[in-house]
């Protein structure tokens, strides 16, 4: 009688334990399927931290249209209201392909300039500690300019014209308020102006923006172009790029003051053809101006 007794004491006593085992495993399962990835947002505003491109990218089916205006230098003196009376601009449109992939066209009047791009967003910072720590994208980029500078240039063989950027673009979203970009940067230049000058030149650009009130931030860039890669003497001399931004969000679109010692606002150009220092008062005024379309169709309700 007691081992008819011990031994139904011993197997309720294994149904217990693995009853309770298979709860356990049943709650850490839902557990686990509650504790979705989280991805950060909103790393930056706009698709732009003055000239350079952030990793942000337009929604699948979303078109960001982009205005960026840059007007003279403001040494060029009070005869020109400080540069007001010249204009330089680029009219831009960005499409989202799928909420990872972008593309860009741009045209501005800079040399005449068209460009184009592709960027894809290969990594997004997660809100969960000890996950992705930031966001990367990949960016290529290439020009076209068709100025005539002259009788001798407007014959240029059009291969010559072409240039070609590729950036790694790396943020992190550090809180509400601070976020930072770092773009490790190659160019490959079709012509250069003498043999001296190297065809592939490196560059590193960084760029932050802080947030200081709800709807206003602070942006600054700097594009850092290693020494000894583009050496032809220049007068004002060839100089990095440094440039403000002072966002400011209302509704639909995002404006943006600007202030920079770069004319150009395309890759190859605003990194490695800078020339003129804010010391000297090389400083463009301008602005920028997106504005967002949603082009893909709302789903219509179920009925």
């Amino acid at each position: 009688m007691k081992k008819t007794f011990f031994t139904l004491a011993f197997f309720i006593t294994c149904f217990q334990v693995i009853a309770q085992d298979k709860l356990l495993e049943s709650v850490n399962d839902s557990l686990s399927a509650g504790a979705q990835t989280e991805y950060v947002t909103g790393t930056f505003k706009a698709l732009y931290i003055v000239n350079m491109k952030t990793v942000e990218a337009p929604a699948a089916g979303a078109l960001n249209v982009e205005f960026q205006h840059r007007f003279g230098t403001v040494n060029s003196g009070a005869y020109n209201l400080f540069g007001l009376d010249f204009a330089t601009f680029r009219l831009g449109a960005d499409y989202g392909i799928c909420d990872r992939l972008s593309i860009g066209i741009g045209r501005s009047s800079y040399l005449k300039t068209f460009d184009g791009y592709l960027k894809y967003k290969l990594l997004r910072q997660t809100a969960q500690s000890g996950r992705m720590p930031v966001t990367v994208s990949l960016l290529g980029t290439t020009s076209y300019y068709t100025l005539h500078f002259d009788q001798s240039e407007s014959a240029l063989s059009n291969k010559y014209r072409f240039n070609y950027t590729a950036q790694m673009l790396i943020a992190r979203k550090f809180n509400s308020s601070l976020s930072i970009e770092l773009t490790p940067t190659f160019i490959h230049y079709n012509l250069v102006e003498s043999s001296a000058d190297k065809n592939n030149v490196f560059a590193l650009c960084g760029g932050a923006r802080m947030k200081i009130t709800k709807r206003m931030s602070i942006n600054v860039e700097y594009d850092y172009l290693f020494p000894n890669q583009l050496v032809s003497t220049t007068d004002p001399p060839r100089s990095n790029s440094l440039s403000l931004g002072w966002d400011i969000e209302t509704g639909g679109h995002v404006f943006q003051l600007v202030f920079t010692n770069s004319q150009s606002m395309v890759e190859s150009q605003y990194i490695g053809q800078t020339v003129g220092t804010w010391g000297k008062g090389y400083i463009y005024f301008g602005f920028n101006i997106s504005r967002n379309f949603n082009l893909k169709p709302h789903d219509k309700p179920k009925t």
